[in-house]
Protein backbone atom coordinates (compact mmCIF):
# COMPACT_ATOMS: atom_id res chain seq x y z
CA UNK A 1 0.00 0.00 0.00
CA UNK A 2 1.55 3.45 -1.37
CA UNK A 3 1.05 6.44 -0.24
CA UNK A 4 -1.32 7.43 -2.71
CA UNK A 5 -3.52 5.03 -1.77
CA UNK A 6 -3.48 6.56 1.78
CA UNK A 7 -4.51 9.50 0.66
CA UNK A 8 -7.51 8.19 -1.41
CA UNK A 9 -9.42 6.46 1.35
CA UNK A 10 -9.29 3.32 0.13
CA UNK A 11 -7.62 1.71 2.99
CA UNK A 12 -10.20 3.81 5.38
CA UNK A 13 -9.84 1.42 8.23
CA UNK A 14 -6.46 -0.39 9.00
CA UNK A 15 -6.76 -3.93 10.18
CA UNK A 16 -3.64 -5.15 10.30
CA UNK A 17 0.25 -4.36 10.76
CA UNK A 18 0.98 -3.86 7.53
CA UNK A 19 -1.11 -1.37 6.64
CA UNK A 20 -0.31 0.47 9.58
CA UNK A 21 2.85 0.07 8.75
CA UNK A 22 2.57 1.68 5.40
CA UNK A 23 0.54 4.58 7.06
CA UNK A 24 3.49 5.48 9.78
CA UNK A 25 5.57 5.36 6.72
CA UNK A 26 3.72 7.83 4.92
CA UNK A 27 3.34 10.32 7.69
CA UNK A 28 7.32 9.81 8.09
CA UNK A 29 8.04 10.34 4.44
CA UNK A 30 5.71 13.75 4.99
CA UNK A 31 3.42 11.90 2.21
CA UNK A 32 0.16 12.34 4.55
CA UNK A 33 -0.57 15.15 6.96
CA UNK A 34 -0.56 14.22 10.37
CA UNK A 35 -4.51 15.37 10.79
CA UNK A 36 -5.20 13.37 7.89
CA UNK A 37 -3.39 9.74 9.44
CA UNK A 38 -5.33 10.63 13.11
CA UNK A 39 -8.68 10.59 10.84
CA UNK A 40 -7.86 7.21 10.30
CA UNK A 41 -6.37 6.18 13.63
CA UNK A 42 -9.55 7.16 14.88
CA UNK A 43 -11.81 4.94 12.96
CA UNK A 44 -9.24 2.22 13.72
CA UNK A 45 -10.69 0.14 16.50
CA UNK A 46 -13.83 -0.69 15.69
CA UNK A 47 -17.29 0.24 13.73
CA UNK A 48 -20.80 0.41 15.19
CA UNK A 49 -23.82 -1.28 13.79
CA UNK A 50 -27.35 -1.15 15.02
CA UNK A 51 -26.86 -4.45 15.64
CA UNK A 52 -22.84 -5.13 16.05
CA UNK A 53 -19.66 -3.14 16.52
CA UNK A 54 -17.37 -4.65 14.26
CA UNK A 55 -13.99 -5.07 15.77
CA UNK A 56 -11.66 -4.52 13.00
CA UNK A 57 -8.27 -3.27 15.64
CA UNK A 58 -8.31 -7.47 16.57
CA UNK A 59 -5.82 -8.03 13.89
CA UNK A 60 -3.66 -5.61 15.55
CA UNK A 61 -4.15 -7.01 19.07
CA UNK A 62 -4.66 -10.65 18.63
CA UNK A 63 -2.59 -11.32 15.56
CA UNK A 64 -6.05 -12.86 14.13
CA UNK A 65 -9.02 -10.77 13.02
CA UNK A 66 -12.51 -10.92 14.47
CA UNK A 67 -14.36 -14.34 13.91
CA UNK A 68 -17.94 -14.25 13.49
CA UNK A 69 -19.58 -16.57 15.53
CA UNK A 70 -23.25 -17.56 13.55
CA UNK A 71 -25.54 -18.97 15.70
CA UNK A 72 -28.27 -16.96 16.78
CA UNK A 73 -27.78 -14.37 14.50
CA UNK A 74 -30.04 -13.70 11.33
CA UNK A 75 -29.03 -14.54 7.93
CA UNK A 76 -28.63 -10.49 6.71
CA UNK A 77 -26.55 -10.06 9.85
CA UNK A 78 -23.79 -12.54 9.66
CA UNK A 79 -23.58 -11.35 5.51
CA UNK A 80 -23.69 -7.80 6.69
CA UNK A 81 -20.61 -7.93 9.58
CA UNK A 82 -18.69 -10.29 6.99
CA UNK A 83 -19.42 -7.36 4.53
CA UNK A 84 -17.96 -4.55 6.86
CA UNK A 85 -14.66 -7.41 7.68
CA UNK A 86 -13.37 -8.39 4.46
CA UNK A 87 -14.24 -5.03 2.79
CA UNK A 88 -10.81 -3.71 4.45
CA UNK A 89 -9.24 -6.35 2.79
CA UNK A 90 -9.44 -9.56 5.83
CA UNK A 91 -10.16 -12.62 6.05
CA UNK A 92 -13.17 -13.57 7.84
CA UNK A 93 -13.52 -16.84 9.15
CA UNK A 94 -17.72 -17.70 10.41
CA UNK A 95 -18.15 -20.66 12.88
CA UNK A 96 -21.39 -22.74 13.32
CA UNK A 97 -23.36 -21.19 10.60
CA UNK A 98 -26.88 -23.15 9.17
CA UNK A 99 -27.20 -24.17 6.13
CA UNK A 100 -28.93 -21.21 5.11
CA UNK A 101 -26.43 -18.82 6.84
CA UNK A 102 -24.05 -20.64 4.31
CA UNK A 103 -25.87 -20.63 1.15
CA UNK A 104 -26.27 -16.78 1.89
CA UNK A 105 -22.03 -16.55 2.38
CA UNK A 106 -21.69 -18.25 -0.71
CA UNK A 107 -24.04 -16.04 -2.75
CA UNK A 108 -22.77 -12.53 -1.37
CA UNK A 109 -18.92 -13.80 -1.52
CA UNK A 110 -18.30 -16.25 -4.97
CA UNK A 111 -15.08 -16.53 -3.83
CA UNK A 112 -15.54 -18.04 -0.65
CA UNK A 113 -14.86 -21.42 0.96
CA UNK A 114 -17.70 -22.96 2.54
CA UNK A 115 -17.43 -26.26 5.01
CA UNK A 116 -21.20 -27.97 4.89
CA UNK A 117 -19.95 -30.76 7.62
CA UNK A 118 -17.76 -27.97 9.63
CA UNK A 119 -20.36 -25.69 9.97
CA UNK A 120 -18.45 -23.18 8.75
CA UNK A 121 -17.09 -20.67 5.88
CA UNK A 122 -14.23 -18.34 5.26
CA UNK A 123 -15.37 -14.82 3.22
CA UNK A 124 -12.24 -14.43 1.18
CA UNK A 125 -11.76 -11.70 -2.05
CA UNK A 126 -9.44 -14.14 -3.70
CA UNK A 127 -10.50 -18.15 -4.10
CA UNK A 128 -7.68 -20.11 -3.07
CA UNK A 129 -6.90 -23.83 -3.08
CA UNK A 130 -5.34 -26.14 -0.30
CA UNK A 131 -2.33 -24.62 1.10
CA UNK A 132 0.61 -26.87 0.91
CA UNK A 133 3.54 -24.78 1.41
CA UNK A 134 2.80 -22.94 4.91
CA UNK A 135 5.47 -22.22 7.02
CA UNK A 136 6.45 -23.98 10.18
CA UNK A 137 6.02 -27.00 11.93
CA UNK A 138 2.30 -28.54 12.00
CA UNK A 139 -0.72 -28.54 14.10
CA UNK A 140 -1.88 -31.91 14.56
CA UNK A 141 -5.46 -32.83 13.87
CA UNK A 142 -7.15 -36.02 15.62
CA UNK A 143 -10.25 -37.33 16.23
CA UNK A 144 -11.07 -39.96 17.57
CA UNK A 145 -14.36 -41.39 15.45
CA UNK A 146 -15.81 -40.43 11.66
CA UNK A 147 -18.59 -38.91 14.56
CA UNK A 148 -16.40 -35.95 15.61
CA UNK A 149 -15.64 -34.77 12.07
CA UNK A 150 -18.00 -32.39 12.44
CA UNK A 151 -15.68 -30.88 15.17
CA UNK A 152 -12.20 -31.63 13.28
CA UNK A 153 -13.86 -29.83 10.21
CA UNK A 154 -14.41 -26.47 12.46
CA UNK A 155 -10.99 -26.77 14.14
CA UNK A 156 -9.48 -27.58 10.05
CA UNK A 157 -11.17 -24.53 9.12
CA UNK A 158 -9.78 -22.18 11.49
CA UNK A 159 -6.61 -23.32 11.31
CA UNK A 160 -6.99 -22.60 7.24
CA UNK A 161 -8.18 -19.49 8.28
CA UNK A 162 -5.05 -18.10 9.94
CA UNK A 163 -2.64 -20.03 7.75
CA UNK A 164 -1.15 -22.47 9.67
CA UNK A 165 -0.20 -25.83 8.72
CA UNK A 166 -1.91 -28.71 9.69
CA UNK A 167 -1.71 -32.78 8.98
CA UNK A 168 -5.25 -34.48 10.15
CA UNK A 169 -5.80 -37.87 11.59
CA UNK A 170 -9.27 -39.19 11.32
CA UNK A 171 -10.59 -42.37 13.10
CA UNK A 172 -8.13 -43.75 15.24
CA UNK A 173 -9.87 -43.74 18.29
CA UNK A 174 -8.85 -46.03 21.48
CA UNK A 175 -10.86 -49.28 20.47
CA UNK A 176 -8.38 -49.82 18.11
CA UNK A 177 -5.37 -48.25 19.33
CA UNK A 178 -2.75 -49.90 16.48
CA UNK A 179 -4.78 -47.40 13.87
CA UNK A 180 -2.88 -44.31 16.26
CA UNK A 181 0.29 -46.08 16.54
CA UNK A 182 0.69 -45.73 12.69
CA UNK A 183 0.61 -42.19 13.27
CA UNK A 184 3.44 -42.26 15.97
CA UNK A 185 5.96 -39.98 13.47
CA UNK A 186 3.54 -37.60 12.49
CA UNK A 187 2.38 -37.12 16.04
CA UNK A 188 5.83 -36.41 17.26
CA UNK A 189 6.68 -34.03 14.46
CA UNK A 190 3.69 -31.59 15.65
CA UNK A 191 4.64 -28.61 17.64
CA UNK A 192 0.79 -29.15 18.96
CA UNK A 193 -2.27 -31.60 18.93
CA UNK A 194 -6.13 -30.88 19.10
CA UNK A 195 -7.30 -34.14 19.97
CA UNK A 196 -11.07 -34.52 19.46
CA UNK A 197 -13.39 -37.38 20.98
CA UNK A 198 -16.55 -38.63 22.41
CA UNK A 199 -17.84 -41.16 24.50
CA UNK A 200 -15.43 -41.87 27.11
CA UNK A 201 -13.19 -39.44 25.93
CA UNK A 202 -10.12 -41.46 26.73
CA UNK A 203 -7.64 -40.17 23.34
CA UNK A 204 -6.25 -37.06 24.52
CA UNK A 205 -4.24 -39.04 27.59
CA UNK A 206 -3.29 -41.54 25.51
CA UNK A 207 -1.93 -39.21 22.67
CA UNK A 208 -0.49 -36.64 25.37
CA UNK A 209 1.05 -39.84 27.05
CA UNK A 210 2.96 -40.32 23.73
CA UNK A 211 3.95 -36.48 22.51
CA UNK A 212 5.75 -33.73 23.78
CA UNK A 213 3.85 -31.08 22.88
CA UNK A 214 0.72 -29.08 24.30
CA UNK A 215 -2.41 -31.52 23.67
CA UNK A 216 -5.89 -29.70 23.64
CA UNK A 217 -8.73 -32.39 23.75
CA UNK A 218 -11.96 -31.20 22.76
CA UNK A 219 -14.66 -33.38 24.13
CA UNK A 220 -17.51 -33.95 21.33
CA UNK A 221 -21.10 -34.12 22.52
CA UNK A 222 -21.35 -37.64 20.60
CA UNK A 223 -22.13 -40.82 22.35
CA UNK A 224 -25.04 -42.66 23.80
CA UNK A 225 -27.48 -41.49 27.19
CA UNK A 226 -24.66 -41.80 29.97
CA UNK A 227 -22.26 -39.71 28.08
CA UNK A 228 -24.79 -36.92 28.59
CA UNK A 229 -24.11 -34.72 25.70
CA UNK A 230 -20.77 -34.77 25.97
CA UNK A 231 -20.03 -33.77 29.65
CA UNK A 232 -18.82 -37.31 30.27
CA UNK A 233 -16.02 -37.06 27.84
CA UNK A 234 -15.59 -33.87 29.28
CA UNK A 235 -14.87 -34.79 32.87
CA UNK A 236 -12.80 -37.61 31.76
CA UNK A 237 -10.16 -35.45 29.78
CA UNK A 238 -10.20 -32.83 32.78
CA UNK A 239 -9.12 -35.72 34.70
CA UNK A 240 -6.83 -36.96 32.65
CA UNK A 241 -2.93 -38.49 33.93
CA UNK A 242 -1.55 -36.61 30.96
CA UNK A 243 0.26 -33.48 31.77
CA UNK A 244 0.16 -31.80 28.70
CA UNK A 245 -3.45 -31.91 27.88
CA UNK A 246 -5.67 -29.08 28.13
CA UNK A 247 -8.83 -28.60 28.03
CA UNK A 248 -11.83 -26.91 25.77
CA UNK A 249 -15.42 -26.85 25.61
CA UNK A 250 -17.48 -29.56 24.34
CA UNK A 251 -17.19 -29.54 20.59
CA UNK A 252 -15.01 -26.03 20.28
CA UNK A 253 -12.81 -27.24 17.62
CA UNK A 254 -12.74 -23.58 16.93
CA UNK A 255 -11.20 -22.89 20.40
CA UNK A 256 -8.89 -26.01 20.38
CA UNK A 257 -7.61 -24.73 17.38
CA UNK A 258 -6.80 -21.70 17.82
CA UNK A 259 -5.17 -22.33 20.80
CA UNK A 260 -2.75 -24.78 18.68
CA UNK A 261 -2.69 -21.76 15.86
CA UNK A 262 -0.99 -19.74 18.68
CA UNK A 263 1.51 -22.34 20.05
CA UNK A 264 2.75 -22.78 15.97
CA UNK A 265 2.76 -18.73 15.32
CA UNK A 266 4.86 -18.70 18.64
CA UNK A 267 7.17 -21.81 17.59
CA UNK A 268 7.79 -20.27 14.12
CA UNK A 269 8.89 -16.78 15.74
CA UNK A 270 11.59 -17.96 17.76
CA UNK A 271 12.96 -20.48 15.55
CA UNK A 272 12.93 -16.76 13.05
CA UNK A 273 15.02 -15.27 15.40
Amino acid sequence: MGVREVRSGRYNRLVNKEQLRSLLTAVAQNGLPIDEALEQLRRLPFEQLSFATVDHHRALRCGHGEVIFCQGKTVEQVVEIARRLSEQGAEVLCTRASADQLVALATAFPESEINPIGRAAIVRKIKLGKESNLAGPSVGLVCAGTADLPVLEEAEMTLRSMKIPFSRICDVGVSGLHRLLSHLETLQSCCAIVVIAGMEGALPSVVGGLVGCPVFAVPTSVGYGASFGGLAALLGMLNSCASNVSVLNIDNGFGGAYSAALVQQQVRRFAAT
